[in-house]
């Protein structure tokens, strides 16, 4: 196994991957749930697509970790679920099975790419400036994450707030915020899944954990034909484009699908990647030598790219690398091995959906927000004394948590430091991928305010 995931190169060892991956897979078991809860709204069976999420997470997360060797968890993505079932279908007035067909044509369009390898010249594209900003952003946005998946953040009448802390889940959520701040500053081993794991315990008798009822595994597995390639039916495919006048609109969706999700993937990558080393320098130079799909960069890119057209195929939204691996990462996560743990948690989940249901975002929201306490670091490598350079640092780190999208901190980042280059009458040092990346940002904010 050593061999197979190269522990000792990564400085990491089996015990430390397995319990990076139990971590993970608890900050994001919410998936699990939350899920099908949405997309039934859509007209699509629960069970059904609660088994399509845990088979796409399943093969998406092995894709990552057996051929890519890097500690990330795939899954449907929140956001890009929402904008399924409320723009698409809701308001776009498009069929769910369309809005799937979708979905797959927007994997494709990933997959090709990456394979044109436009996604790695992306990335390489970024200034180094931007690459900490968007770094430090994602730890803002996972604590912001943590923060409102608990509910301590409200928008009562439209504004920001804090919350009346008068409900047990605050206070559990606060117990286990201090419980996990006190363990990982005595360095003990796990101690961000011993926090989850200790928090749900107590909110046993706090009434706050309890078992969520859902279908059984049978039912699902008898609901999962409903939705499974269902894309290559008539239903599907064939009639995105039965109605000339509709193809624009689909296009732009299409558009839209592929936008957020290559940025979400980059942004994850970025600020996850370069400060832990996953992602090395030495990697980026492999990743410029090599012809075919060589470096991790290139193997993690594709495995991303596939498992959104996978997932559309057995019917879910578009299934993304997810910023939650940053808790995994946080416990010591640096191979595939945390992603074969991840994929066999999710395995195991479809047998104990009630248990797994059980966790509370209570319990892994104290793991969100200290991770993002961990990745904000990114932060001082930037020099904010020179205003130049700190708008677009700021734009990318701080709308990322504002917007609630990684991608569009990134689009903030770009835009914004396209006009400061010009200002400065520096424009000839913004690589043409960055000129060409932020207009389709702009074409996409317009085409949105279309739609």
């Amino acid at each position: 196994m050593g061999g197979l995931f190269k522990l000792k190169e990564n400085n990491t060892k089996v015990s430390t991957e397995i319990i990076a991956g139990l971590t993970t897979f608890c900050t994001m078991a919410y998936i699990i749930v939350v899920n099908p809860n949405l997309l039934k709204e859509a007209g699509m069976e629960w069970g059904a697509v609660f088994l399509a999420t845990i088979i796409a997470s399943i093969i998406g997360t092995l894709i990552m970790g057996l051929v890519a060797n890097v500690p990330y968890a795939q899954a449907p993505g929140m956001g890009l679920n929402a904008f399924f079932v409320y723009t698409v279908c809701f308001g776009l007035k498009f069929t769910w099975q369309q809005a799937l067909s979708m979905v797959f044509i927007c994997g494709l369009i990933n997959i090709l790419i990456t394979v044109t390898k436009l996604r790695k010249y992306i990335i390489k594209a970024i200034p180094r400036s931007l690459q900490n900003a968007i770094g430090g952003g994602i730890g803002v946005f996972v604590a912001y994450v943590g923060l409102l998946n608990v509910g301590v953040i409200t928008f009562d009448s439209g504004v920001p707030a804090l919350a009346k802390l008068n409900q047990p889940n605050f206070w559990l959520f606060f117990i286990g915020l201090v419980l996990t701040i006190v363990l990982l500053v005595c360095k003990v081993k796990g101690a961000i899944l011993i926090g989850i794991i200790v928090t749900t315990l107590i909110g046993i008798p706090m009434g706050v954990t309890t078992s969520e009822t859902s279908v059984s595994f049978t039912e699902a597995c008898a609901a999962l034909p409903s939705t499974f390639g269902v894309i290559f039916t008539q239903a599907g495919l064939p009639s995105l484009f039965t109605d000339a006048a509709k193809i624009p609109l689909v296009l732009i969706t299409i558009f839209a699908f592929s936008v957020s999700d290559t940025f979400d993937t980059i942004g994850t990558f970025i600020g996850t990647g370069r400060r832990t080393g996953i992602f090395s320098e030495e990697d980026e130079k492999a990743m410029d030598a090599s012809s075919g799909f060589k470096s991790k960069m290139d193997k993690a890119l594709f495995a991303d790219a596939t498992a959104t057209s996978i997932g559309a195929i057995f019917g879910t939204s578009n299934t993304t690398t997810y910023v939650e691996s940053a808790s995994g990462i946080g416990a010591g996560g640096r191979t595939g091995l945390t992603s074969v743990v991840v994929a066999i948690c999710f395995a195991i989940s479809a047998f104990l959906a009630t248990f797994v249901s059980a966790i509370p975002f209570e319990a892994t929201a104290p793991a969100l927000v200290l991770v993002g306490v961990m990745m904000a670091s990114s932060f001082k490598d930037i020099e904010w004394t020179e205003f130049s350079d700190a708008v677009p640092a700021f734009f990318a780190g701080i709308f990322m948590a504002l917007c609630y999208s990684i991608s569009y901190g990134i689009a903030f980042g770009f835009i914004s430091y396209c006009i400061v280059k010009v200002c400065k009458k520096q424009a000839k040092e913004i690589h043409p991928i960055i000129w060409v990346v932020s207009l389709l940002f702009i074409l996409n904010f317009v085409l949105l305010a279309i739609i």
